[in-house]
């Protein structure tokens, strides 16, 4: 076991963990953060997906041991009231389904428009490659990047 210490949706947070642990699990498992979901394991999903000073990562395959002094921002701390632009647009275009993967798209999402606030269709689908809906609401998904995008982003 090992320490160390991480910012946490602002927060700074001292963890003990084995150093190889994902940061998935620590956030998950020792902070209680669940709205990061484990979709596959493997990075390949994007439901675990979370921002490692401000750009998109997965979790899942990102070791306590390179996350620590970095600044991580969870869904849960996007917004503390659920009004950041993305949210907002997800819920006025209605994307959800069984919700499943939605953190993780909506932090994808996030990250792109705080760094192109105003991407082309192309730019979306290439920022939201590898993010799975199961349900198939990619349009819906695109309908409200390009919603959120008309917005400022903070």
């Amino acid at each position: 076991m090992a320490t160390f210490n991480i910012t946490i949706n602002g927060k700074e947070k001292t963890i003990e963990a084995d150093p190889s642990t994902p940061l998935l699990w620590i956030l998950r498992d020792h902070l209680k953060l669940v709205g990061t979901k484990y979709g596959c394991g493997i990075s390949q999903c994007g439901a675990c997906t979370v921002h490692f000073n401000g750009s998109a990562v997965r979790s899942c395959q990102l070791p306590i041991s390179s996350a620590a002094d970095n600044e991580i921002t969870t869904i849960e701390g996007l917004s503390e009231n659920g009004d950041h632009p993305v949210q907002q647009a997800w819920l006025e275009i209605d994307v959800p389904q069984c919700g499943y993967c939605q953190a993780g798209q909506i932090m994808s999402a996030s990250a792109l428009l705080k760094r192109n606030p105003s991407p082309s269709d192309r730019e979306i689908e290439n920022a939201m490659d590898g993010n799975i809906c199961r349900c198939g609401t990619y349009t819906r998904i695109k309908a409200a990047i390009k919603k959120a995008s008309n917005t400022e982003i903070v």
